[in-house]
């Protein structure tokens, strides 16, 4: 049987099991050097780092507060929603701590700013294995993949950042007890979240990958949707901090939308399965 044209490959050198070794150790490496001079220059940055956007979500008027001001006086013309304070102070009680945390904070801040680079590092690994008709249909990968990385930070940021600061730096048992946040804690938590939801909003990315390799299926999807509706309640209730029932379900709903993409991109891969069967 002839080949199709898209399946049809010029012919490559075989490489053996150390070749692909050596492949990716480059790969690796130069995903590591972006990392790096990402977080110096970010490193070099560090009022832009911590005290605009860091320390961002401890200001009242931080963008989040204010859309939250603005919808409260709309809905309730009254200030209910509105972030007049934050009920905590940043405190550090380790001497190394405050550099510590510059440091750390620009690993991740480098990781994020290379996160394209990386992804196309690691699509120029796996591209020589695949045939062109499977390049073709991956070729938005990186860009796709990124977008939705960064749209998952920015949800993380703008969202779920300032109500959990909001809701968990002014909670209180006492009035006796007032609350120090360890500078910490509070880089350890904000950095996590963040990178956390943008890790999450590849769930389209996985799907896809999963499809492809035949793990997932559109019907198993489908058929487990009230599982994931489930599933996702709890996320977002762990996500979102805030006894607030309307800040869970606005999380919810963006992980719901993902979850119903992911199902549309699994139907896709099964669709292009099955016309070149």
């Amino acid at each position: 049987m002839p080949l199709d044209q898209d399946d049809y490959k010029p012919e490559e050198k075989e490489m053996g099991f150390f070749d692909h070794i050596d492949e990716l150790r480059k790969h690796l490496v130069r995903s590591a050097i972006a990392i790096l001079v990402c977080a110096v220059v970010v490193f070099f940055n560090k009022s832009l780092l911590f005290d605009t956007i860091l320390f961002g979500p401890i200001h009242p008027d931080f963008w989040t507060y204010q859309r939250m001001c603005e919808f409260s006086y709309w809905l309730l013309n009254s200030d209910e929603y509105c972030v007049k304070e934050i009920g905590f102070v940043l405190s550090n009680i380790d001497i190394t701590g405050q550099f510590t945390q510059h440091i750390f904070i620009s690993f991740i801040a480098g990781v994020i700013v290379a996160f394209p680079f990386i992804l196309w590092q690691f699509w120029a690994f796996v591209k020589p294995a695949l045939s062109l008709k499977e390049i073709k249909y991956a070729r938005g990968f990186v860009f796709f993949s990124s977008g939705l990385f960064f749209i998952g930070i920015l949800f993380g940021y703008f969202f779920l950042t300032p109500l959990s600061v909001n809701f968990l730096g002014s909670y209180r048992v006492s009035e006796l007890v007032s609350n120090e946040i360890n500078l910490e804690s509070y880089v350890s938590f904000i950095s996590t979240l963040t990178f956390a939801t943008g890790l999450i909003f590849e769930m389209p990315v996985l799907a896809y990958f999963l499809a492809k390799i035949g793990i997932l299926s559109s019907a198993l999807m489908r058929k487990s949707r009230r599982y994931a509706i489930v599933v996702i309640l709890i996320l977002a209730g762990l996500l979102t901090p805030s006894p607030d029932i309307a800040s869970m379900v606005m999380m919810a709903l963006p992980l719901y939308a993902l979850f119903e993409i992911s199902i549309l991109v699994v139907g896709k891969v099964e669709e292009r399965r099955n016309k070149a069967s």
